[in-house]
């Protein structure tokens, strides 16, 4: 059996898919096909987004 190494996605990468799913025009799934990502990884974007926004504009 092959085991391929994982794909690393970079933080820019990981910011605009999680603010795609944030904005709420596509499903997960539809943004997850599109960007060749699995669905999971989309929802978990996107909540250490929302879960980090308030730390943004600390002094």
């Amino acid at each position: 059996m092959s085991v391929g190494k994982r794909k690393v996605y970079g933080s820019g990468f990981k910011a605009k898919v999680g603010l795609e799913a944030i904005r709420g025009v596509k499903t997960v799934n539809e943004i997850a096909q599109e960007h060749g990502v699995h669905p999971s990884q989309v929802a978990q974007w996107k909540r250490a987004i929302q879960e980090q926004a308030g730390s943004l504009f600390d002094g």
